[in-house]
């Protein structure tokens, strides 16, 4: 299920269900034929929802993305790593773009270890249909890491955490699950360090250079 589960006292793993799953929706219907990839552009997220792939590449991975994420307690930047997790920096571009994100909350948050937020649904088992390949990196683990919640079933199209403090905790994610790490905060971190619960997402703009 999608939900931040202790497997250790100094180790957690971010678990993240997808829709459609068992051959249902959440809500329990049949699930229905799924369109295949496409393009960012047109898109929204009733669209995106429903893809049974992940969004075609549109994104130069020599170019530099940041994603500035206002919320109802500030806003703070997230510098991406296209080079380090292409697709899933392509797929956070392209929900960003097409405002998937604005006024979703942040459902779960750990204090010393992670804010998690990007379900669609608001309680942890919601997201598209599709899964991210696994892009799991060398990039250290730290403050300010953001990367996307997984499961056995893949890796969240939606669904995504910061880690909120250095040490042990944080390294965990290294070995305790497929986390595709494709970002980190570098401007407003006290912002980040200051959500709670239900609070919102207003809006993501994405620059490139």
């Amino acid at each position: 299920m999608r939900r931040l589960l202790a497997i250790l006292p100094a180790a957690a793993m971010l678990v993240a269900c997808g829709p459609g799953e068992g051959g249902s929706n959440p809500g329990g219907t049949p699930a229905t034929a799924a369109p295949a990839a496409a393009s960012c552009q047109n898109l929204n997220r009733d669209s995106l929802d429903q893809l049974s792939s992940p969004p075609v590449m549109a994104i130069d991975v020599n170019r530099s993305y940041t994603a500035r994420m206002t919320t109802s307690k500030g806003a703070f930047t997230i510098a991406l790593n296209p080079k380090a997790a292409p697709v899933t920096v392509n797929n956070f571009v392209c929900l960003g773009k097409a405002h998937y994100y604005d006024g979703l909350i942040f459902h779960r948050i750990v204090p010393g270890f992670v804010a998690q937020g990007g379900d669609p649904l608001g309680t942890g088992y919601g997201g598209p249909r599709y899964k991210l390949p696994n892009e799991t990196n060398p990039t250290p683990w730290g403050a300010g890491s953001v990367a996307m919640a997984s499961s056995p079933a893949g890796v969240s199209g939606s669904q995504f955490f910061i880690v909120l403090a250095d040490g042990r905790d944080a390294q965990s994610l290294a070995t305790s699950g497929v986390y595709n790490q494709f970002g980190k905060v570098t401007e407003g971190f006290d912002v980040v360090l200051k959500l709670q619960p239900k609070d919102s997402i207003t809006s993501v703009v994405i620059s490139e250079q």
